[in-house]
């Protein structure tokens, strides 16, 4: 007689076939990082030493000022007519306007960085131009370090999204999809525990895992350079761990939830803040320090945090194991709580 066949392997095999149906969710998953990744990525590639842009109000003085920094070299100069400036400014087309006198004045937005590193460059272009000697010529070191690059940076970061946005939605959604259509009510009637389903929703995930890993590291790597300096079971051992958390945040979210409408409004609220705190288009440094105990302790924050180390710096699995508590944490809790407030119908 036939053993009976493994319930969680059959609910498993069962998910991911529902999965690789779903056009839609094919894309989310594999296409649009690839798209992401491409975009910023030539947005944002290393183009080496950009010259200085300056505006030169037109006016008396102009053509005086605009030759002292054409011979100084590493300036574009961009000549501007007075009603210009403050939309020149603002628009970022200029960050700095020197308006021509005796002495000449600087327009610019002491808040922004660029601004105040072009307003320090012209103004020691123009007192070089009207005699100041320096008092010492420094030595020049230019360097690059190794994942300096802005794309070396993201990758790491879309990746981590990724692993949020599919774990959430790829079971969070399926979920209450099966429970707006009275699925979940027929599958209570079976021979089947609640862990077996819950567990079935994660471990689905860890098929297409691989493979999303794959595209998106393989894709940077061929079109953008970015390597991987780590070991490539690292990496593979954070994915893992950050889909396993993520999927347990999933199911906690899915777990009362009646309607779609419901439920995406629940992803929404628990994604967008770390869309926005866990550093992944921008260093979550930039928040205040008070805020930063917060923004460590979130998921996302320590899986692209960890993911940054091994890609970017290398760094061995003992340096991640803090992170990797992290997320082992949100993810047993949230599997747990899961359990516990899951609710068929």
């Amino acid at each position: 007689m036939d053993a009976r066949p493994n319930p969680l392997v059959e609910l498993t095999l069962s998910r991911f076939r529902e999965f690789v149906r779903e056009p839609e969710a094919v894309f989310w998953v594999f296409a649009f990082p690839v798209i992401m990744t491409c975009a910023l990525g030539i947005a944002f590639r290393s183009r080496g030493a950009e010259p200085v842009i300056a505006g030169v109000v037109e006016q008396a003085g102009a053509d005086r000022i605009v030759e002292a920094l054409e011979k100084n070299g590493g300036f574009t100069v961009r000549r501007l007519q007075p009603a210009e400036i403050d939309r020149a400014l603002r628009d970022g087309r200029a960050p700095v306007v020197i308006v021509p006198g005796s002495p000449p004045s600087y327009r610019y937005d002491e808040a922004r960085a660029e601004s105040q590193v072009a307003r320090l460059a012209v103004d020691a272009a123009l007192q070089r131009a009207a005699g100041r000697a320096d008092a010492f010529t420094p030595v020049q070191q230019p360097m690059q370090a190794v994942g300096s690059r802005y794309i070396d940076w993201l990758v790491p970061g879309l990746l981590g999204m990724n692993i949020m946005g599919t774990g959430l939605w790829g079971v969070g959604f399926a979920v209450v999809n099966a429970r707006s259509k009275k699925l979940l009510k027929r599958l209570v009637a079976t021979p089947m525990s609640k862990s077996h389903y819950l567990l079935s929703l994660i471990f689905s995930r860890m098929a297409t895992l691989s493979l999303e890993v794959i595209v998106i590291i393989g894709f940077a790597w061929i079109f953008f350079g970015v390597a991987v300096h780590g070991a490539i079971w690292v990496l593979v051992a954070l994915a893992i761990i950050g889909a396993l958390a993520f999927g347990g945040l999933g199911l906690l979210v899915a777990s009362r939830a009646r309607t779609i409408e419901a439920v995406s409004g629940l992803m929404n609220l628990v994604m967008l803040p770390m869309w926005v705190l866990s550093g992944v288009f921008f260093a979550s440094t930039n928040f205040p320090d008070a805020m930063q105990p917060f923004i460590h302790a979130l998921p996302l924050t320590a899986l692209n945090d960890s993911l940054r180390l091994i890609v970017n710096e290398g760094q061995p699995f003992t340096a991640v194991l803090p992170h990797v508590g992290i997320l082992s944490a949100w993810g047993g809790i949230s599997f747990v709580l899961s359990l516990k407030l899951f609710r068929w119908q």
